[in-house]
């Protein structure tokens, strides 16, 4: 069963400049992984620095993977040096999914 992954992430202001590189390493790295369907973060258009993550994983196993990667604890452990706060995160599991 696929799952799907959606929330957000704030960055201080002022940060994201910086962050852009780490954020990009994430993505590269995660999506490299086995059962990542989709790994995406985008800025708020209407909210400067809150950042939309949306994620897709094989199944409950691949992202159980993902969250013990050395990549992920990199990444967390960056999080206070740009601020990163508001974290709003939810799992999902797909239980049917069609073409809309």
């Amino acid at each position: 069963m696929k799952v799907i992954v959606a929330g957000s992430v704030r960055v201080q202001p002022g940060s994201l400049e910086r962050f852009l590189p780490h954020m990009r390493e994430m993505l590269d790295a995660s999506r490299a992984e086995e059962g990542c369907i989709v790994y995406s973060y985008a800025e708020d258009v209407a909210d400067p620095g809150l950042i939309r993550v949306f994620e897709v994983w094989r199944d409950r196993g691949a992202l159980t993977a993902h969250f013990q990667t050395e990549h992920m604890a990199k990444w967390r452990a960056l999080w206070p040096e740009f601020g990163v706060s508001e974290r709003s995160i939810t799992a999902y599991d797909v239980a049917d999914e069609r073409v809309i």
